[in-house]
């Protein structure tokens, strides 16, 4: 009787945290968002007030109203892309790492929108807006005024972060393993 032995070629799976790619989804946050957030400010700015220079109470109103779905909209499509871009660049093949990514490209991504808002309300520091107060004023009462918009924005962006992140994840196949019998020395 002849012992036959077979040898499996398996690879342990090692993850490691793909930084380049997480960066890479980061400036396609910034990207996106500041580019398509800037169109939203001009398109609602002068929806708000066309052609004028005196404001327009209404008019704000609706502007202030158009920006809050626009942010909502605009922060979900950029994560979207962003996380989808994260996992794609990294080669992620697990859904748990899709998710990981997804949420790490998330909480870098509102952590640097925050940096670039405090480092342009510091810019401004000594200049006074129209209403006597300073621009870091404006900045912070921006963000006080986001309240609900801002948490709704801010929760599906997380999730479209995520769902960007597991549908831009690799689907590999993986190859058939050929066992080949060794046959011992005789």
């Amino acid at each position: 009787m002849v012992a036959e032995l077979t040898y499996r070629n398996e690879t342990a799976r090692m993850s490691r945290t793909d930084w380049g790619a997480i960066w890479a989804g980061l400036f396609t946050f910034v990207a996106i968002w500041s580019v398509f957030g800037l169109l939203g400010m001009t398109l609602f700015g002068n929806a708000a007030n066309p052609g004028t220079t005196n404001p327009n109470v209404t008019g704000a109103m609706g502007f202030g109203a158009g920006m809050d779905i626009w942010a909502v909209v605009l922060t979900i499509i950029a994560m979207y892309v962003a996380g989808r871009a994260t996992a794609h660049l990294a080669a992620v093949e697990d859904r748990r790492d899709a998710v990981l990514y997804g949420m790490v490209v998330f909480g870098l991504s509102i952590a640097a929108v925050i940096l670039l808002v405090i480092i342009g309300a510091a810019g401004m520091n000594g200049s006074v807006t129209a209403d006597g107060g300073t621009h870091i004023q404006s900045a912070l009462n921006t963000f006080v005024s986001w309240g609900w918009s801002g948490f709704i924005a801010l929760f599906f962006g997380w999730l479209a972060a995520m769902a960007g992140a597991l549908s831009g994840a690799v689907k590999r196949t993986k190859p058939e393993r050929s066992v080949q019998p060794i046959r011992p020395a005789a």
